[in-house]
């Protein structure tokens, strides 16, 4: 069972009761911290790429890729799109349609509602793949794929540490491209050293909408 909360920038987010954790950050804000620490740093530094492949653990939902959407769609770039994502909640996924999302994401409905009933979109320039099963098996399955962004936004490595692990970080830099990015909300010394034990350069993030992040460099 998950319960709605509305956060600091007025979106909604949920509160896990099985792992006892709001899916985004209270303080932040659920449309602010997507954005500002993932989606923003993340094609800041793909400035003028114009085929991006990103990988976002776990789709929960769906705040990331509804934000690069809209980010792209309202910063009028011309960019083929392909998102990847493992998601174990299908119920989740299939309550999608109803949730409450913020009214930047209003011209998204088609895709929401598709994302719910089929798990996956396509449309000329957008592709979006959700795969219900475990990230960790579903990560080893696109070894050399070639991803730009990965939006790693699990819940926390205190409850939830086989996503934050040395192991799962070299699986997913065997996915990445060169001079490709990692994006995450997590500052914490543990995911720190393991990021860097998995060859990332580390960099911390500061917006000035957000508390501090993180960004982790494949080079």
């Amino acid at each position: 069972m998950n319960l709605e909360i509305i956060t600091q920038d007025n979106t909604n987010t949920l509160f896990s009761t099985k792992f006892q954790e709001h899916y985004h950050s209270i303080k932040d804000g659920a449309l602010n911290e997507s954005l500002q620490k993932h989606i923003v740093p993340a094609f800041e530094h793909h400035i003028d790429k114009k085929e991006i492949k990103i990988l976002d653990i776990c789709f929960g939902l769906g705040y990331n890729t509804l934000s690069t959407i809209y980010y792209i769609q309202k910063n009028n770039l011309d960019i083929n799109l392909q998102i990847y994502s493992p998601e174990l909640d299908l119920d989740l996924i299939r309550g999608l349609s109803t949730f409450k999302y913020p009214d930047s994401f209003s011209n998204l409905k088609d895709v929401i509602n598709e994302l719910s009933s089929k798990l996956s979109y396509s449309s000329k320039n957008l592709n979006i793949s959700i795969k219900n099963e475990n990230a960790l098996d579903y990560v080893k399955k696109l070894d050399g794929i070639g991803i730009d962004i990965v939006y790693q936004d699990a819940f926390s490595y205190r409850v939830n540490s086989e996503l934050w692990s040395e192991e799962f970080f070299k699986d997913i830099k065997k996915t990445m491209s060169n001079n490709a990015i990692l994006t995450t909300y997590s500052v914490a010394r543990v995911v720190k050293n393991n990021l860097e034990n998995s060859g990332f350069i580390i960099k911390k993030y500061k917006s000035e909408y957000t508390r501090k992040s993180l960004l982790a460099f494949n080079p």
